[in-house]
């Protein structure tokens, strides 16, 4: 492989700690010990029937039928018969409860990735493509699955069968062991000679792998902005490049192991030419028998098949070991702060809101918020304008402490919202985004999300009051219509008023809007407006705006530019002054106009 392509693949991209990710597999099997020595126990009564086979067949051949005595032959071939129906019995039992073992492991394994992932805070997400964590939740995991259902048994088999070959042909010939055992140090280099270059390329195929599944995800959810704006030979560019990567370091690893068996049989077939010349010489000699010849014969078979196995096994035990690294990255990571000691919950708030002197800042150095400082009383309605990157969205995360600040303090009803629990705090706010999400699942579902013991009855009360029962009503199946994945099937409006009846449902104290009427019809803004006038009726209300002419009833305007609160007033007031807010308006004015 060309230094070119090798720099390409990542030369340097190895696990990091491959004898920690094996303990930590371990951790996990050891859940099963009792089971998981049954196996073992199992593996060593085949590898010793495995190995008794050859055996036998070399005494039947000097004791009987070089000797021409055939009174004992039959009960030796069924003492070698019952020898290889217990080898069959034991594989199946050793197969059978490994299975079990397999599935139970990677069963905890992906429960536990799954649970981390649902603990860990909004900024991991921000940061990482979707594809490439539903990456390692799938193909990681399985391919950890795959590894144990073959390599856990198959390494153990191959070490006692090499020990065990190595043991029986020794005492029956130290010196014909020693000749045949000149091949290894052959075997040794080979192998490690190529064992050294796929350990590297099989992490980086795992790599690529999750890189390409990020981006197929990426696409497919965005297809509609690449056909809007006609990026699909550059969609189609970028996925030929990731592919290339790919197929790149499958090829190179997959041609590199698969150099392995050929090796081995080369190996293989020169034992046996060794075994055959110099045992023939021996056995003319008087130094050996003919069935001692055989039985080398089959041992230097199965001597070189299980050094091929653990070839072939570390390689899939390396990949298997790069994608348990990949899953244990992800548990490792900082889970979302814990709730402090004293952190308290809250049944019900009046919705006084108060940020004090807040600053924050998503990467050090580069200031979002800076200086913020502004009060909502209860039940009013604050909208926050201004530029993309002013800081809108960065104050509802932060006052769901989605994401912590850096200096201030931000309090709901005079109390510090680092002194209530996050789940509590949470669970006073109601969300509707500008991109609305919805499960797959029923109507009635759905919107139940908002609040899961809500009654059927509930259910259809918040959809009216959200203006969705008319269209629900006209769906195929009402409310248990089955939505698709992410709301596929129903427009975008609509997808807009199950999310306003799912917050209607969950009846909170502080709501929090992303202008949610961006991109609707004209009469669907109207059902939406309504919706939302209800919703927002006697709550605090967080707006963040982007169109000003949905904003002109709020009870105040903060107007954000570069982090920091430039403007602030009503509707009215702001106009008045003639300032950013004054020309931000009129701009969208001409533009509407």
């Amino acid at each position: 492989m060309s230094r070119h392509i090798r720099k390409k693949l990542g030369e340097n991209d190895k696990a990091k700690d491959a004898k920690g990710t094996l303990r930590r597999l371990w951790s996990y099997l050891s859940k099963m010990k009792i089971i998981l020595y049954l196996v073992i126990l199992m593996v060593f009564i085949s590898s010793a029937a495995a190995l008794l086979g050859p055996f036998l067949v070399g005494k039947a051949i000097d004791d009987y039928i070089v000797t021409k005595e055939t009174s004992g032959l039959v009960g030796l071939i069924t003492g070698l018969i019952a020898v290889y129906i217990l080898h069959s019995l034991s594989v199946w039992f050793q197969n059978y409860w490994m299975i079990g073992v397999a599935q139970d492991t990677v069963y905890r394994l992906r429960k536990d990735l799954f649970h981390q992932l649902h603990q860990l805070s909004i900024p991991f997400f921000d940061k990482r493509k979707h594809g490439e964590l539903m990456s390692r939740v799938t193909n990681d995991i399985d391919n950890v699955s795959a590894t144990l259902n073959s390599s856990f048994i198959q390494i153990i088999s191959s070490v006692l069968t090499l020990v065990g070959t190595v043991s029986i042909m020794l005492w029956l010939s130290p010196l014909l062991t020693l000749i045949t055992l000149t091949i290894v140090p052959l075997m040794v280099f080979g192998m490690k000679w190529i064992t050294k270059r796929t350990g590297r390329l099989f992490k980086q195929y795992q790599h690529n792998i999750g890189e390409l599944n990020g981006y197929i995800e990426e696409t497919i959810s965005g297809h509609s902005i690449i056909k809007t704006f006609s990026r699909e030979e550059t969609a189609i560019k970028e996925f030929g490049e990731k592919n290339q990567r790919l197929k790149t370091a499958a090829y190179w690893a997959d041609t590199y192991s698969g150099f392995i068996p050929k090796l081995m049989n080369v190996l293989n077939n020169l034992s046996f030419a060794v075994i055959a010349g110099v045992g023939g010489v021996f056995a003319l000699n008087g130094m050996i028998t003919i069935g001692v010849i055989v039985i080398f014969a089959e041992y230097a078979r199965q001597f070189t098949r299980p050094l091929n196995e653990l070839a072939n096994q570390y390689n899939t035990l390396l990949s298997a070991i790069a994608g348990a690294e990949r899953v244990f990255q992800i548990l490792d990571e900082e889970e979302e702060a814990k709730d402090e000691g004293d952190a308290v919950e809250i049944e019900s708030v009046e919705g006084k809101v108060e940020f004090q002197h807040v600053s924050f800042s998503y990467e050090k150095g580069e200031q979002t918020l800076e200086d913020v400082s502004f009060s909502i009383r209860p039940g009013e309605t604050v909208a926050l304008v201004g530029p993309t990157g002013a800081g809108k969205t960065t104050i509802t995360n932060l006052l769901s402490r989605f994401y912590e600040l850096n200096e201030g303090r931000i309090e709901i009803d005079g109390q510090n919202i680092q002194a209530i629990k996050r789940k509590s705090l949470r669970q006073q706010m109601g969300f509707v985004l500008q991109d609305s999400f919805l499960f797959q699942g029923t109507i009635a579902d759905n919107i139940r999300y908002g609040r899961l013991d809500a009654s059927d009855d509930e259910v259809k009360d918040a959809a009216k009051l959200a203006n969705a029962h008319t269209f629900i009503e006209k769906m195929p199946e009402g409310y248990d219509t089955m939505l698709r994945a992410d709301g596929s099937g129903i427009s975008q409006g609509q997808k807009q008023l199950l999310s306003i009846a799912r917050a209607i449902l969950s009846n909170p104290s502080i709501l929090i809007l992303d202008e949610a009427t961006s991109s609707i019809d004209t009469i669907t803004e109207l059902k939406i407006q309504d919706a939302l006038k209800r919703l927002m009726n006697g709550r605090t209300s967080v707006v963040v705006a982007h169109r000003l002419n949905t904003i002109r009833q709020a009870d105040q305007i903060l107007v954000l530019d570069g982090g920091r609160i430039i403007e602030q007033g009503t509707h009215d007031e702001l106009l008045e002054t003639k300032g950013f807010y004054h020309g931000l308006y009129h701009s969208q004015l001409k533009e509407s106009g």
